[in-house]
């Protein structure tokens, strides 16, 4: 089915591309400003505390978690999880990273309406990801165009919740950066700004395949009919 066509094989291939390119990219950028001390003497875990105190989100937790770029923000536990070179690392990278996912906390104590509509879409998406191709390749053997109609319903909601994704990843970096204007110098600012927007470019790459992804399936739908 999706193995022996063309079109597919050339998403699956943009999308090794993009994801290598992206990762490669993030990693490298990650690498040369978690050498460069931020100056501020301190680690990643206090000034996100600080920015989150600020910002009106004191009440959100701090811990570890292993590994190394799996620093998230769940309003499940109201946690930042930090990984332990972030949390306890004083580089210009550790400090953007971590004040980055302080801004994400900061998003959910003011309401930002995007970050309410992402975690909303989350437990549809949870489903959908998981169900979609099922469905999909079940309506293709059947031929039954309806259901594959509905899978690509589902998988429409991944790719919203990507879209959706993008601004707030986008704002959250830019609270960081606002909030570290105060305290870094222009080469170390001009660094986090840098590291943020490479982590970025991997949500823009993953929701260009996604894209991509959906527009085949239309297609294929279509044919079928």
């Amino acid at each position: 089915m999706f193995m022996y066509d063309s079109g597919y094989l050339l998403i699956v291939v943009a999308s090794l591309v993009l994801g290598g390119i992206t990762q490669a990219y993030i990693k490298s950028t990650y690498r040369k400003w978690s050498q460069v001390p931020s100056g501020l003497g301190t680690d990643g875990a206090s000034v996100a505390r600080k920015m989150l105190v600020e910002g009106g989100a004191g009440g959100v937790g701090i811990t570890r978690v292993a590994g190394q770029l799996t620093d998230h923000y769940d309003p499940r536990d109201n946690c930042l999880h930090l990984s332990d070179e972030n949390y306890q690392g004083g580089s210009v990278a550790s400090v953007a990273v971590a004040c980055h996912e302080a801004g994400h906390a900061v998003q959910t104590a003011k309401g930002y309406m995007p970050g309410m509509i992402r975690t909303a879409l989350v437990p549809v998406v949870n489903i959908s990801q998981q169900g979609w191709m099922l469905v999909f390749i079940l309506g293709m053997w059947m031929g039954l165009v309806g259901l594959m109609q509905f899978a690509v319903l589902l998988f429409a909601f991944t790719v919203i919740f990507q879209l959706v994704t993008l601004p707030v990843e986008i704002d959250a970096s830019r609270r960081a950066v606002k909030y570290l204007s105060g305290s870094l110098g222009p080469n170390e600012l001009a660094g986090a700004r840098k590291v943020l927007i490479a982590a970025a470019l991997t949500y823009v790459a993953s929701a260009l395949v996604s894209i991509l992804n959906l527009v085949y399936l239309m297609a294929r739908t279509n044919n079928r009919r």
